[in-house]
């Protein structure tokens, strides 16, 4: 077989002179670098050249197929090479690894009195939204000093048509109680007109609308309600006072600063909203050995923008390679015009200083941490004689309650961390016996390690089983049906189940087991309790759920369409167990003497 230069050597003259994206595959025909070209004949001319990077020498050598298409333009392959890199994770690409999408505050404006909530997903166009926030916890921050000076409702639509009296959140004064009235439909809306400026940052002309109307008040001898609107003021100084709502002029802006020490990088991310600060992030793109800083910046910002609306301006601290690419790919992509700018002087410049300087203390933190993981998997290379350092451990457990609600679970860690993108549940199917531990665990291995012929570049180096002898012969049997070679453990708190002293089970050894006070033995410690900890907490979300519908299976009278009817008035659950009898009787089909039995029941199997 014609592999690495000679491969790329051989097809040159078929390849044409057209932009496009390129893609290597090794032997195994997985994914290992994917790249884009103005000139696919060129660059890929490039790669028979003797004077190669290290890293490129061995993604060459690696590759035995080469597959390419051409697209429109440049700003178009960019865009597709962005697309494939994030489906397929290859090897040799540059890879931003945390891409959760970022939360944003929802003002849901089709009901008669709207509410703030927090929103997630890929639609952002559904309904008025106000972000993104770096993380939740800014978020929550926003929303909590959102609820505090505007009061809106935080309840949902059926909890609210349900109130009979007040909740307890109008009691401590974080609502004005619309479900019974307490406000009227006009001054509830004006308190909506007011969250709505506030999140759009017209904190100031808020500020004179509220000042000029506690004046008509006081004028008017209504000191009550001018009070009141005296506190919201004093809450909006308070809130502009804490967070320096001052930013230089920057109004919907991304500020980007990259660090790099021993060509390990951190991008810290700022995010400006409507002249407000809206949190930040650091970002660590993995793949980058032998990598120039310009190209981890271009890459990074190909992918971060992949799934995220981009601001009106993005400013960096270091110059991108292709700022005017990059800018054309986005214009393709959403249709919005973006400005990349690069300041060295006057308030913008110290905003990028000061990203930077995060940059700088997030980059030491996670160098010192990967520091020790790279040790302790240097050492679970030796112990579990591994042909080389892993870069994916995947650990399993089962949780059930007597083989009820039973569930497997897989956590992913790596020498970076915990790579919680990675972990998944399993939910046993009724065919497997759940009071057998083994034939649980044989279905999720065989679940899991069949989607390795679509996702070949999620290959574990190594695999820990929470369990003894009986469960390394399941795992045996699962790899000789798939035709698999993985290296796998099984751990076992031994005979007296301690922890700490636990024993390790391969195939190649005799059981054995380390100093509990050794680091390596902590560590694995920690991944055995992280999956045993993931595998309980989502048996318990499965046994709740399950309570829940079983409790109200259990009464006599309520079918299916009861049931139904029930949970569409109420929302959840929740809301059923809190309902009053007259509030159960305003259900179809739920006459009083019914209602009466479902809140009484409910009480008596104590959910």
């Amino acid at each position: 077989m014609t592999t690495g230069r000679e491969l790329i050597r051989s097809i040159l003259a078929d390849i044409p002179q057209l932009p496009g994206v390129y893609r290597m595959l090794n032997a195994d025909k997985q994914i290992i670098y994917i790249g884009k070209a103005k000139n696919l004949k060129k660059r890929l001319t490039n790669y028979i050249q003797p004077d190669l990077t290290n890293r490129i020498s061995r993604m060459i050598h690696q590759t035995c197929f080469l597959e390419y298409s051409t697209t429109g333009s440049e700003a178009e392959a960019l865009l597709v090479e962005a697309q494939l890199i994030k489906k397929f994770q290859p090897r040799f690409n540059i890879l931003l690894k945390d891409d959760k999408s970022f939360p944003y505050i929802k003002l849901r404006l089709e009901h008669d009195y709207p509410q703030a909530i927090k929103y997630r997903g890929k639609n952002i166009s559904e309904g008025k939204l106000f972000g993104p926030f770096a993380s939740s916890y800014q978020l929550d921050i926003t929303l909590n000093e959102l609820q505090k000076i505007f009061k809106l409702r935080p309840c949902s639509d059926n909890y609210f048509a349900t109130r009979k009296r007040p909740c307890l959140q109008y009691q401590i004064g974080r609502c004005f109680a619309p479900c019974v009235g307490k406000v009227s439909q006009d001054d509830y809306n004006e308190l909506v007109n007011q969250a709505h400026d506030f999140l759009l940052g017209k904190t100031h002309e808020l500020q004179e609308k509220l000042s000029a109307k506690m004046e008509e008040l006081s004028a008017a001898l209504l000191f009550e309600e001018a009070a009141i609107i005296r506190d919201r003021i004093k809450a909006l100084s308070y809130v502009q006072l804490r967070s320096g709502l001052q930013y230089s002029g920057i109004i919907d802006a991304d500020i980007l600063a990259i660090a790099e020490e021993n060509n390990t990088y951190c991008i810290q991310v700022f995010l400006y909203r409507a002249a407000q600060a809206w949190g930040n992030k650091a970002y660590f793109p993995v793949h980058t050995e032998g990598s120039q800083k310009s190209e981890v910046f271009d890459s990074f910002i190909g992918q971060f923008y992949q799934t995220r609306t981009p601001p009106k301006e993005i400013i960096t601290n270091y110059p991108l390679s292709q700022p005017e690419l990059i800018i054309e790919a986005l214009n393709q992509l959403y249709g919005a015009k973006v400005k990349i700018t690069t300041y060295t002087r006057g308030g913008k410049a110290k905003l990028i200083d000061n990203a930077y300087s995060n940059a700088q203390l997030a980059l030491k933190q996670y160098l010192k941490e990967s520091v020790k993981n790279q040790a302790i998997f240097a050492e679970i290379k030796e112990l579990f004689s591994l042909p080389e350092i892993p870069e994916r451990i995947e650990v399993y457990d089962n949780s059930h309650i007597m083989g009820s609600h039973a569930v497997g679970a897989m956590i992913v860690a790596t020498p970076l961390g915990f790579d919680k993108n990675q972990y998944r549940v399993f939910n046993i199917s009724a065919e497997t016996r759940t009071s057998d531990d083994y034939a649980m665990l044989e279905e999720v291995l065989f679940r899991r390690l069949t989607r390795l012929k679509k996702e070949p570049h999620n290959k574990p180096s190594l695999m820990i089983i929470d369990g003894g002898k009986g469960h390394l012969s399941v795992v045996k049997k699962v790899m000789i049906k798939l035709n698999l070679e993985i290296p796998f453990v099984c751990m076992s708190k031994g005979v007296e189940r301690n922890a700490g002293r636990e024993y390790f089970h391969t195939i190649s050894r005799e059981e054995f087991t380390l100093d509990k006070n050794t680091p390596l033995m902590k560590y694995l410690q920690v991944i055995r309790d992280e999956v045993h900890n993931f595998a309980i907490k989502n048996h318990r979300a499965k046994r709740s759920r399950a309570i829940r519908i079983s409790s109200l299976d259990d009464i006599a009278n309520i079918g299916e369409v009861r049931k139904r009817a029930l949970l569409n008035y109420f929302g959840d659950f929740k809301s059923i167990q809190a309902a009053t009898i007259d509030e159960l009787a305003t259900v179809q089909g739920i006459s009083k003497p019914l209602a009466t039995k479902i809140y009484n029941d409910l009480r008596k199997n104590g959910v």
